[in-house]
């Protein structure tokens, strides 16, 4: 037993006393006695030193462990254990001699039972240690810690089974069962162990975690986890692991034959989803294995004989001869050629030569002299009528043209492919002229029309008054323009041009929040109500970074909108405000990899997120033409596309702007192709209205892919009677890599075109737009030159340049109460699950649901998102539709009126205190 308390045991003192007389007794405690030693060999000083110290223990089970000690030189040694001495007849103890030094070592040891480690309640672990005593003190050994073993059954964290991609990265998570000591874990792949060091791509390190970081598919298997320690061994669930492979196309095999030999037919290619071949359940390869063409297969045409031609001149041999040639028609795509002899002869004297053939000079010379002259002038009869039918021919022909009043040279033809106007410029007083009392000009005159904006700057002189007039076009459309200086200098870069206006817009905000844009760029901010801190107000800003951007895309990225400001950036806002950037991508997700970036205040860009990704700082959402971007902080931001395939395409803008040179009789036509954001569009108006250039037809798209091929401009069909080009300069080609990577930077080709007259006021041509390989678009131009007869065209769809800020009420399409409502409705869970997850769906908000369920009211977020998508058309039958749909609507919001939205307003205003 245990001696009760912590005080020094009866004895012990006892025994301490004897060695500090130096004599030998005994020492007797509870009828057990032990013996002092008669001497100690130490030398003076020396204490007690240990030569083996009790280790920490584990007990397994009910099966009790041992702590051993051993000192020199030491007259006894006991344990203690929670503080308190171990009793001398629960000791063992044992006495030797140290050979090598003479000094005697003393031994001891003890048993620890599990009973005695339970019935302990400390504020520590059960622990035990030595105390050696010799003449000149005591010296103690290190604590020894005694637990009982155990490994508890359940894992707290069973590994998940997976589908990765091939090359894709598996982690296999895997938190062992409690346990003391803690359990070691090892993975098994089909029932055989994983070592992580024969394999690299294997780490088994990372918390008990496995991870392989490029799976293969040999990885694909069964996964256990193994835990294990001193007590026993635990085996977590299986987790099943599929390493599968996208099927992906192999090449296109080449054309086959046209199917007809004759006519119209069709020839086709193939693939085949090999390469790689689709494993495990990978997905099969999209689009079309097969492909088909039309072809024309041109028809065999057999060979014709012409007539025969004159016989020839009797030979001496008295045989002349005639061919005739397979020409009506030649043998042609295969034909057969013509049958028969390609010449024949015959007889010439009709049978009077003699037989032994000699010539007939020598039989009747006087004969063959008569039909020799009378060949000879057969011949120069035929000459004298053949001149004299040219000679009539020439005069006849310089009369006919006599008739014209100038000769005409068509420069167009010296382009290609044009089509020509069946006119004729006619003489004085001709009622076909559409000024017949001016004569027309013969002065020559050809503009350089090779005015490429690709960074070269020209310069030309032109006359830039502007009158106001139609002409007849699609509808009556009018529209405010700015009027130019005469004669001011026009520069092709659009870097040097005349300072813009500045895209910018702001407003003072209060905690009833409201909505800011940039009139005319597709750029808007969006403040929820409750974002500013009641009894708060901030002048708030929003700008669009004009000129050179400062993001330069790394790699193939490409910027696929304008760089967008807005502040000031130290306000904090309690709810996520709506910034919404246009872009110029046809967004799809296997063309584009697109990612929000912010500039930091080192002028460094860093990236936010990608807009698949699902995270919760903040919300992408991509429309078509636009990203509504959910941010709780300020700044400013920028899109970055990042092209995965050929078929990834960017839509440009094409508009077509004229206007007078200082020449009179020379107008200058601009083609644009530019990113199809409204910014970018708006700084090319900004610099035509300056400039007195006129839009002279409306705006198309076109779809420009990323393969690589060029862009070419041309102008088609101009009337050659009536206006001129330079020749060979009709046709514009652009690099690729500028239109693809113009980073919302305009760019234009200038045509300079020249009248023969100033009688012509009227312009028609064409404008072809095209990919090589790719997408086409044709704007027909049908202009007046005279200002005061021609229409203005509109250049945006919708002027919103009215409103550039909204505060309040206002500024919202869904009234405060309703909205109210719908929160309260929809933030409240329902068994059916109508709640805002559905609100979300049905407004077509499928992804990254966890970024909404982190806001204090989701359905406040969702109903954000809607405004800022909706600021335009405001269609609130769709929402309330949705509403009705899901089933939890209150009174329908389209059945709202005007009034009543009014009243609502009103009401809500007097509720803030307005």
């Amino acid at each position: 037993m245990r001696a009760g308390g912590r005080r020094r045991p009866l004895w012990l003192g006892l025994w301490l006393l004897a060695g500090a007389l130096g004599g030998a007794g005994a020492l007797r405690g509870n009828e057990n006695t032990e013996a002092l030693p008669e001497s100690i060999p130490s030398a003076p000083g020396t204490l007690p030193h240990f030569m083996q110290e009790p280790d920490d223990a584990y007990i397994i089970k009910s099966n009790p462990i041992v702590l051993r000690c051993r000192a020199v030189p030491a007259m006894q040694i006991f344990f203690k254990c929670n503080g308190e001495w171990v009793h001398q007849n629960e000791h063992v103890s044992e006495e030797s001699m140290d050979e090598s030094t003479g000094l005697k070592v003393r031994e001891a040891y003890i048993n620890v039972t599990r009973q005695q480690v339970e019935d302990f309640h400390g504020p520590e672990d059960y622990w035990c240690q030595c105390v050696a005593w010799s003449h000149l003190g005591t010296s103690k050994s290190r604590k020894a810690s005694v637990r009982i073993a155990y490994l508890r059954k359940n894992f707290e964290q069973d590994p998940q089974g997976k589908e990765v991609p091939i090359e894709g990265m598996i982690v296999l998570h895997c938190r062992p069962p409690e346990g003391v000591p803690a359990a070691e874990v090892e993975w098994l792949k089909n029932e055989e162990p994983i070592d992580s060091e024969q394999d690299e791509n294997i780490d088994t390190r990372a918390d008990h975690n496995l991870i392989i970081r490029q799976a293969r598919l040999s990885d694909s298997g069964n996964y256990t986890c193994m835990a294990a320690n001193i007590v026993a061994k635990r085996r977590s669930m299986s987790a099943t692991v599929v390493v599968y492979v996208n099927g992906g196309w192999s090449s296109w095999t080449e054309w086959s034959n046209c199917n007809v030999r004759c006519g119209r037919g069709w020839q086709k290619r193939s693939r085949t989803c090999t390469n790689p071949a689709p494993l495990n359940g990978g997905a099969f390869c999209e689009g079309m294995s097969v492909q088909k063409i039309t072809c024309t297969s041109l028809c065999p045409v057999d060979g014709g004989w012409e007539v025969w031609s004159e016989w020839s001149v009797c030979s001496p041999e008295c045989e002349h001869l005639r061919i005739r040639e397979c020409t009506a028609p030649p043998p042609r795509n295969g034909g057969k050629f013509c049958e028969g002899p390609s010449q024949e002869s015959e007889n010439c004297t009709e049978g009077l030569c003699i037989q032994d053939k000699k010539p007939l000079h020598e039989i009747k010379p006087q004969n063959i002299e008569n039909a020799t002259d009378i060949a000879l002038y057969s011949g120069l009869g035929a000459a004298v009528i053949a001149v004299a039918v040219i000679a009539v021919a020439v005069t006849l022909y310089r009369r006919s043209q006599s008739e014209y009043g100038v000769d005409v040279i068509d420069s167009s033809a010296l382009t290609g492919g044009f089509q020509t106007f069946n006119f004729k410029t006619v003489r004085q007083g001709n009622s076909l002229l559409l000024n017949s009392s001016m004569q027309p000009d013969l002065t020559v005159k050809v503009q350089s029309s090779f005015m490429v904006s690709l960074g070269v700057t020209e310069r030309t002189e032109y006359h830039g008054k502007t009158h106001s007039g139609t002409f007849p076009h699609d509808g009556n459309r009018t529209f405010n323009t700015l009027h130019a200086k005469n004669k001011a200098a026009y520069i092709q870069n659009f870097s040097s041009l005349s300072k813009r206006s500045e895209m910018r817009a702001t407003g003072v905000f209060s905690h009833l929040g409201g909505r800011l844009g940039i009139p005319n760029t597709g750029v808007s901010l969006l403040i929820p109500h409750g974002a500013i801190p009641e009894e708060t107000s901030w002048e708030m800003y929003l700008s669009v970074n004009q000129g050179q951007p400062s993001l330069q895309p790394e790699g193939s990225e490409v910027l696929l909108g304008p760089e967008v400001t807005c502040g000031p950036p130290e306000v904090t806002v309690s709810t996520p405000f709506a910034l919404t950037i246009p872009h110029c991508a046809e967004a799809n997700s296997e063309h584009w990899n697109i990612h929000l970036k912010k500039k930091k205040q080192q002028g460094k860009w860093e990236e936010v997120m990608s807009v698949e990704e699902e995270t919760t700082s903040c919300y992408c959402l991509l429309d078509p033409s636009a990203c509504h971007i959910l941010l709780d902080s300020f700044g400013t931001y920028a899109l970055i596309g990042e092209p995965l395939s050929e078929c990834c395409a960017k839509e440009l803008k094409v508009a077509v702007f004229g206007c007078m040179s200082c020449n009179s009789l020379d107008y200058s036509l601009r083609v644009y192709c530019i990113d199809n954001t409204p910014c970018a569009f708006q700084e090319v108006v900004s610099d035509e209205r300056n400039h007195g250039g006129q839009l002279l037809e409306e705006p198309k798209l076109l779809h420009f892919k990323g393969n690589t091929f060029s862009l070419q401009i041309s102008v088609l069909d101009i009337p050659p009677f009536l206006w001129r080009i330079k020749p060979f300069t009709a046709c514009q080609e652009v690099p690729f890599s500028r239109v693809w990577r113009s980073n919302q930077q305009p760019l234009h080709c200038a045509f300079s075109l020249e009248r023969y007259t100033p009688a012509t006021t009227q312009l028609s041509c064409k404008i072809c737009v095209r990919q090589v390989k790719g997408h086409e678009q044709i704007l027909q131009i049908q202009t007046s030159i005279l200002e005061n007869e021609r229409e203005t065209i509109p250049f945006f769809a919708h002027e919103d340049s009215n409103f550039p800020a909204q505060m309040g009420p206002q500024a919202f399409k869904i009234p405060y109460s309703i909205r109210q409502r719908i929160c309260a409705t929809f933030d409240t869970p329902s068994s059916k699950g109508k709640d805002w997850q559905m609100l979300a769906q049905k407004n077509s908000i499928n992804r990254n649901l966890s970024y909404f369920a982190t806001q204090r009211s989701p359905s406040a977020v969702i109903l954000d998102l809607w405004e800022a998508r909706h600021q335009h058309d405001g269609d609130l039958d769709s929402l309330a539709c949705a509403l009705e749909e899901i089933g939890r609507t209150q009174p329908k919001i389209s059945n709202l009126t005007e009034t009543q939205i009014e009243e609502s307003s009103f009401s809500y205003s007097r509720q803030n205190g307005l």
